[in-house]
Order: C-alpha cells, then structure tokens, then sequence
C-alpha cells in the first residue's frame, strides 16, 4: 500500500476521502480544488466556514474584541455547506456569501475565530458531514489528524517561507518589490509560529515540498497517488 494511504472505516464511511494540510500560504486550497476537479470529487475548503462564521459574526457585531465563542456559534448557526459542481460552498440564510467571506474585514478577523475550540468542532462536524455523502478533497488545520485520522489518503504540503510570500503576493495581484516580499515573508513566518500546533503532518501523510513545483507538477503528484490508493 502506498505512503500515507490508510485503510477506511468501512463501518463509518463510504466514500473516498483525501485530506490535504499544510501551513499557511502553501497552496493547499487552490491545489485541493484542482485535485477534485481533475478526480471528479468535490472540494471541501474548511476556510471558508471559518470565513463565513466571521462573516455572519461581523453582521451583528463589528467590535470582534467583543466576540465569544458562544455569539460566534450562535451567529453560524444558519451556515450550510452545499454542493455544486466542483465544490462544496457555505450558506448563509440561504444565500452564497463568496465575495463576503473573502473581503478585507473578514480576513483581519478570521484568525481569532479559528481559535476558537467550539468553532474548531462546528467546523470539523460539518466538514465531516459533507465528506459522508460524496468523495472528497478537504483542506485546511489538523484534516489528516484530527477530522479524518482515517482518510485514504494524506498530504502535507510544505514550501519555503519566502516562496510562499511570493505566491500570496501574487495571488493578490499586487506589484511587488523587495520591501514587500520581505514585510510578506514576515508575516507568513509570524503565521506559521502562531498556527505551530495545529500544522503537524500526521505520521502517514506523504509530504510534499512544492518549493521547485509548478502546481501543476503538485497537483499530479497528489492524483498519482489517489489511484495508488484507491486501485
């Protein structure tokens, strides 16, 4: 059997699942997209219901210092994740809330979210669910240790912090000079101090370093090893 694929709880779960970590910046969401695409699996980025609760959390409270756990819980409380072609995608009061998740405010607040315990399980739980009625790519914290310790298949992508700065910046589509990579390269080193105990490949993910890779080249590594393990 191939490194880092695991046999599944056949009595819990019947779909194929692949989990994809990593720390910040290392392309995982974008990768794990490709991946399900490329499988025909749906991608389940568990971000996006961070951002979406910190989202709903910001239309009734914009002092996040304010925020608790429980008025975060509460405010999530009509988020749903549901499938479209390629993706599963949050909800909230019936309506896709993309272009609001990904906004300015919401990024300056996410991160106080994601530490929240209780949050960190409503997330797990329906990231979970999702993974219980189709196969899936998933990403984000602790996917190959925590959420899916059975998964078929793991992955931890790493990458060197510089490189990563460089393809935030880009991603941003904003010019960039050596300032900027530097102040960037900062900051993804601040992120990955912060996020430490929460990015740790578990013992059988087979990790990749895409420093030298194209996404492409990344993309078909994690593909190859999928049929590997699902032949």
């Amino acid at each position: 059997m191939t490194q880092g694929v695991t046999a599944r709880d056949k009595g819990a779960r019947k779909t194929f699942v692949i989990a994809i970590d990593g720390p910040a910046a290392s392309g995982k969401s974008s990768t794990a997209q490709m991946v399900a695409e490329k499988l025909g699996y749906l991608h389940v980025d568990s971000g996006s219901l961070y951002r979406a609760a910190t989202a709903a959390m910001l239309r009734s409270e914009k002092v996040a210092s304010q925020w608790t756990e429980q008025a975060v819980l509460e405010a999530a409380r009509p988020i749903e994740l549901r499938a479209a072609r390629t993706s599963f995608y949050p909800v909230l009061e019936g309506r896709a809330i993309e272009d609001e998740i990904r906004g300015a405010e919401v990024t300056d607040n996410v991160s106080r979210v994601a530490q929240m315990p209780l949050v960190r399980q409503w997330v797990n739980e329906k990231v979970k669910g999702a993974a219980s009625s189709a196969d899936v790519v998933v990403d984000g914290r602790d996917m190959g240790t925590v959420v899916f310790p059975d998964a078929d298949l793991k992955i931890f992508l790493v990458a060197d912090s510089r490189e990563r700065a460089a393809r935030r910046l880009r991603q941003r589509g904003t010019p960039t000079s050596q300032q900027l990579l530097d102040d960037e390269t900062m900051r993804i080193i601040e992120r990955d101090i912060r996020d430490a105990g929460q990015t740790v490949p578990a013992a059988d993910a087979v990790v990749i370093d895409t420093t030298g890779l194209t996404q492409l080249e990344q993309v078909e590594q994690i593909v190859t090893l999928s049929r590997q393990g699902s032949g």
